[in-house]
């Protein structure tokens, strides 16, 4: 699992922009975390999965209701990363009015999960290979705070307890 003084992987994401040409969406767009990344303070909440019920009550919500309070502490970007595609996250965004506030990052097979090491196998529970929940803070592409949750739980990954460390 990556740690706190660790950069983060390369990975390639996936964000959703509902631009149309013809009449058709276009999208997804791929970018590297490693570019994203370069020259920024973010911070990144993983999450099981789009639509799931503690991700779209609490966990989402709080971090648009904190978008103010983590600017004010220094943050440039707030990254929610799940492994769902593009289009399943840019609808997700767009219930959760994330515009503007939360970038909805893809990661529909799994690349950036498993090489931090926060990927869990829930295939006995039908949802395959997913994230497990947690919340980092990375300055120009290095890990500086990480929050990783128990199995079940909802506690240091919220973004008040990321508030509470910038």
């Amino acid at each position: 699992m990556i740690q706190p003084g660790q950069p983060l992987p390369d990975a390639t994401v996936y964000e959703f922009f509902q631009v149309e040409k013809d009449g058709c969406a276009l999208g997804p767009n791929a970018f590297s975390v490693e570019h994203l990344a370069e020259g920024k303070t973010i911070v990144i909440f993983g999450l099981p999965g789009a639509f799931t019920p503690t991700c779209s009550a609490r966990h989402v919500p709080g971090y648009v209701a904190n978008y103010d309070g983590l600017r004010a502490k220094g943050v440039d970007e707030i990254w929610c990363v799940s492994v769902n595609d593009a289009f399943v996250m840019g609808a997700w965004a767009q219930a959760q009015g994330t515009d503007g506030k939360i970038r909805m990052l893809a990661d529909g097979s799994a690349e950036f999960t498993r090489k931090l090491g926060l990927d869990q196998d829930l295939s006995k529970r039908g949802m395959g290979v997913r994230s497990q929940r947690y919340a980092m803070v990375v300055k120009n592409g290095v890990v500086t705070a990480l929050q990783v949750e128990a199995p079940g739980q909802f506690a240091v990954s919220d973004a008040e307890s990321i508030l509470a460390i910038l």
